[in-house]
């Protein structure tokens, strides 16, 4: 093996004894590992990224239980590590994370400024490499293969600098996990959270994964999980010891899937730039909602956000889609497309009202969401022609708009349909 033998993650020196705390400052966190000098592949995860940014961003809430999310009928985007003690998950409903932590505090999301945030973040990561793919918002792949002579330092160097840049310039963590493949690298970011650093290479690699849950695989659910355990196959070694002829008999494709991932075998490469698809805006009412009348402010609201993800991301929509939860759960979509790219959330608005009209008889609704798709170029949205005279002077307001909010926050500026229908809640 070439370079150091490890480094200390908080003082950054090297360390080439075997075993014990930094030499430097005593630290006990120091990363060692026999093939660190080789492996390139890593998985980057913020640590409870939503909480630990009002926590850095208000003090107070430091030693406090906190939740993102939304009233009483929504569920819990992100829960901060002192929450997780009382059993808080993110995706869990809010009043079973209520119940579970009553003293928590409950904040709504605040997506401008994760989003803010994360792109810093992005923007960090590809310092290091340009080979950077996003999962989410606060996660990404990335590939430092051939970047030790452009860092001075083998690849787990670079990224324990990077996570101590991360908590030094935005007091926000990370946690890191290095491998020889993208499946073993997202395994390894959740072995040491928060602010961990593992490491998984191929000499322990398909010993580590045997005792492993098989649900820890990519894919496999709940329902998949209930049928492999019939089978008897509930550890991914239960996987490993299975002849490959009857993985393919009994699961087909999928079985052949979880034989390769079983023997740490993905070659599937960190793509740089994943595709947007779509932009959607969606909310959870805290009771039941039937009347169009108090439906329409806040699809109005819902379609001002989209709006402003578009131009903020640079897109224009062709397409829109209609997301409606009746109060059984039952998800109802209903989509528009081939209308010219707009970025206008009047616009966005007339089509999900049309949608929305078609759809609110009377029966209840839990949920209400619109979704921009068909995506095209900003340069195509809005040009307007002989007809439709008022689409660039539309756009420039909105544009005025924006900047109004991002000064001086979001309630600056109110369409009169949002403001009266607050009126009337107030």
């Amino acid at each position: 093996m070439s370079g150091p033998g490890g480094i200390c993650r908080d003082c950054m020196t090297f360390a080439s004894a075997p075993a014990g705390r930094c030499r430097s400052c005593g630290s006990p966190r120091v990363l060692r590992h026999p093939e660190f000098a080789t492996l390139s592949i890593a998985h980057i995860d913020c640590d409870a990224f939503y909480a630990a940014i009002e926590k850095r961003d208000d003090p107070s809430l430091a030693d406090k239980p906190v939740i993102i999310g939304g009233g009483k009928r929504g569920v819990v985007s992100t829960a901060c590590y002192v929450a997780r003690t009382y059993g808080v998950k993110s995706a869990m409903p809010m009043f079973k994370a209520l119940k579970a932590c009553p003293h928590a505090v409950v904040i709504k999301p605040n997506m401008e400024k994760y989003v803010r945030e994360g792109r810093t973040i992005r923007a960090m990561m590809t310092d290091l490499t340009p080979l950077v793919q996003p999962v989410s918002i606060d996660e990404a792949f990335l590939d430092l293969s051939g970047t030790e002579r452009l860092h001075g330092a083998p690849p787990a160097v670079t990224l324990a600098r990077f996570a101590r840049r991360v908590e030094d310039e935005l007091a926000l963590s990370v946690s890191v996990g290095l491998s020889f493949n993208k499946f073993l690298a997202k395994i390894a970011s959740d072995l040491d959270k928060p602010r961990g650093f593992a490491v998984i290479g191929r000499a322990e690699a398909v010993s580590f994964l045997a005792d492993k849950p098989i649900g820890i695989i990519p894919g496999v659910g709940k329902v998949t999980q209930e049928r492999l355990a019939r089978d008897g196959v509930i550890t991914i070694g239960d996987v490993q010891r299975r002849d490959l002829a009857d993985l393919a008999r009994r699961y087909g494709d999928e079985g052949l899937r979880l034989a390769r991932l079983a023997r740490a075998e993905d070659t599937r490469r960190v793509e740089p730039e994943r595709e947007t698809k779509s932009i959607s805006a969606e909310t959870t009412f805290d009771e039941d909602i039937g009347d169009m009348e108090r439906l329409l402010p806040i699809l109005l609201r819902l379609s001002e956000k989209v709006a402003t993800r578009l131009r903020h991301a640079e897109f224009s929509a062709k397409g829109l889609t209609l997301k409606l939860k009746t109060a059984d759960f039952k998800i109802r979509t209903r989509a528009r497309s081939g209308f010219p790219p707009t970025q206008l959330s009047s616009r966005i608005y007339d089509v999900g009202r049309e949608l929305l009209a078609k759809e609110a008889t009377g029966e209840r609704f839990r949920l209400i969401g619109i979704g921009a798709s068909d995506l095209g170029t900003a340069e195509e949205a809005d040009r307007g022609d002989l007809v439709d005279t008022g689409a660039a002077r539309e756009a420039t307001m909105e544009r005025a708009i924006d900047k109004l909010r991002e000064r001086f926050g979001r309630d600056a500026v109110q369409r009169g349909l949002v403001f009266g229908a607050r009126k009337k809640e107030g």
